[in-house]
């Protein structure tokens, strides 16, 4: 089903002119230098085509004649490769294997013999001092130092010998016919008789994978092969299919690609059967935001949300089919984290669910919408995509995809993380909410804001920590550390322990505010009290989460009456209608 989605894809692609996949026989590879020649093969100079993006520095994409699959073998490109294979220069190898590849690239350039565009390369590279008066050029140096590609142009051309008409007409002149190959095997992907694919061609743009790529499906040892088969053989797909499905996949994983994300060990590619609007804007529903246009993925959940809502969905959104492939590195080739297909109306109802989970009260200049990547590397130590925990990233996107419970792990992770730094930040209480809301399936879910009839002794004794603290705090004008600095972790998993210090101490710290501040918070501790019977020994890890939020909505409370107040809405203590008006904003 995934190559054959992928084949799909190609197809839609090269029935468009625009969209620059390769044809068979081809691929699209940057090629940072270029040799000029004149028509008798001397050497004009050496053009760099590379343009500063930033701070670093990309090549010119073009399409060439497709790779050679190398091993510990030499073989040559068609008329491009690296310095070493192209001119016979050491760069890093060793002299005699240097020119053996030197050797296996002139070699190629004979199936090319009768191309008039061909003949001034073979000219030029049988000059013995070819390598010298490429060594005048500084950009030759530079090339020569990275073992960069390289390949011919001749001067007043446009393009590069290996798209010249000449050269492009004997390449598709000399490859495998479309129709059915009658020595072939029956194709598992296309259905048709061709011949079978021993190697495929390499996938790159996977994190985590070398530059050379990998590979989704490989025989590399006796022990995966059966009834005397080798390689492709076991799993019998066509030249063309396997050309196809990887030219999609790698088109997919380029670069320059709109429908792909990363996220920990796992990259994420995304498609559908025809061009939807999900498909353009997925990356702006789970990735990170563009520099300049901080707030696209805003706009993409709002429209998300929206159409949900109002059930505007087009009528062919219940029949296309949208798909997402999660693909992660593995010793002996790529893995496939997770797959889905759904209709483009299905996905879009689950990832609106996604969101609306994640929903909550926040400070003025936090993002409404936080990318998955954002949220989850709030849950690693130091805050590092490497320390996300193995698998979290595929298994949070497989649920958001299925409509599944989310992996404890999420949980869990949260949690530790809120302890070890006694912080409950905005991306932790997102993902703590959504955890919650999804797992629990409870009657009464957690709101945006404070919600101050939720009577679980988990949110309750979050949200009297809370006051606790603010106590602390206007008590003491400046203070350095808090209670959450010394007993959130104590305090959210063993409440008996520490509340009966934390209440005595709270009567010393209530003694040196003002008389209105002080009955404020005598009423606002004994409402929440009212509803805790007694402080329990334990909490569960759902309590913690509870706790957590809990905290988290009482803090946000209190500064959002802080601003309301200061804009002339209300007096701080309209707690009920503050709660209101946030609640209001975020069900925009």
């Amino acid at each position: 089903m995934i190559l054959q989605a992928l084949k799909e894809y190609y197809d839609r692609k090269a029935a468009d002119p625009d969209s620059g996949i390769a044809p068979l026989g081809w691929e699209r590879k940057e090629i940072p230098y270029l040799i000029v020649l004149r028509e008798d093969g001397t050497l004009l100079r050496v053009e760099d085509t590379q343009e500063k993006v930033g701070k670093k520095k990309r090549a010119k994409v073009f399409r060439v004649p497709q790779a050679v699959k190398r091993t510990v073998g030499v073989s040559a490109n068609l008329l491009w490769d690296n310095v070493e294979y192209v001119t016979g220069v050491v760069c890093k190898g060793k002299p005699e294997r240097v020119a053996a590849q030197h050797q296996a690239f002139v070699e190629r350039l004979t199936e090319l013999a009768e191309c008039p565009s061909v003949k001034p390369i073979c000219a030029f590279l049988a000059t013995p001092d070819c390598q010298d008066k490429l060594a005048s050029f500084p950009e030759w140096k530079e090339a020569v130092e990275g073992c960069a590609f390289v390949s011919f142009v001749l001067a007043g051309e446009t393009c590069p010998v290996f798209n010249m008409p000449d050269v492009v007409e004997k390449i598709n002149s000399g490859k495998p016919p479309s129709a059915e190959v009658s020595d072939g095997a029956i194709c598992l992907v296309s259905g048709r008789r061709d011949v079978v694919a021993k190697l495929h061609p390499a996938i790159k743009g996977v994190q985590g994978t070398n530059t050379t790529g990998g590979n989704i499906i490989s025989f590399n040892f006796p022990a995966a092969c059966s009834f005397g088969k080798s390689q492709g053989e076991n799993a019998p797909i066509g030249e063309r299919a396997a050309f196809e499905y990887t030219t999609a996949l790698n088109t997919l994983l380029s670069k320059d690609s709109r429908q792909k994300i990363s996220v920990g060990d796992a990259t994420t590619v995304f498609w559908s059967e025809r061009e939807t609007a999900l498909e353009n804007e997925f990356i702006d529903l789970f990735g990170e935001p563009e520099k300049d246009n901080p707030d696209k993925g805003v706009a993409a959940v709002a429209r998300l949300l929206a159409s949900v809502r109002s059930g505007s969905f087009s009528p062919e959104d219940d029949t296309i089919r949208f798909y997402v492939l999660g693909l992660a590195p593995n010793s002996a080739r790529i893995s496939v984290r997770f797959w889905h297909n759904g209709t483009v109306a299905e996905m879009e109802r689950r990832f609106a669910d996604w969101f609306e989970n994640l929903q909550i009260a926040h400070g003025p200049k936090d993002k409404e919408h936080l990318s998955l990547w954002r949220l989850l590397v709030s849950i690693a130590p130091l805050g590092k995509s490497e320390n996300i925990p193995p698998n979290l990233a595929g298994a949070v996107m497989r649920s958001i995809l299925e409509g599944t419970p989310y992996p404890a792990t999420l949980l869990s992770s949260a949690i530790l993380r809120t302890k070890a730094e006694h912080e409950v930040t905005y991306p932790r209480a997102k993902l703590i909410k959504a955890f919650l809301n999804r797992n629990l399936n409870q009657e009464r879910k957690l709101t945006v804001s404070l919600d101050k009839e939720n009577a679980n002794v988990g949110y309750r004794l979050g949200r009297l920590f809370a006051v606790l603290e603010k106590v602390q705090e206007e008590a003491n004008p400046g203070l350095n550390a808090t209670i959450r600095d010394k007993f959130y972790a104590s305090a959210s998993s063993t409440p008996n322990a520490v509340y009966g210090n934390l209440m005595r101490l709270k009567n010393h710290h209530l003694g040196k505010l003002s008389q209105g501040r002080m009955i404020y918070f005598e009423k606002l501790l004994g409402d929440i009290i009212s509803e805790i019977p007694s402080f329990p020994a334990h909490l569960t890890l759902n309590d913690q989460g509870q706790f957590a939020i809990g905290y988290y909505h009482q803090r946000q409370d209190f500064f959002v009456g802080k601003r309301d107040k200061s804009a002339g809405v209300g007096d701080a203590k309209n707690v009920s209608g503050e709660a209101e008006s946030v609640q209001a904003e975020f069900s925009l």
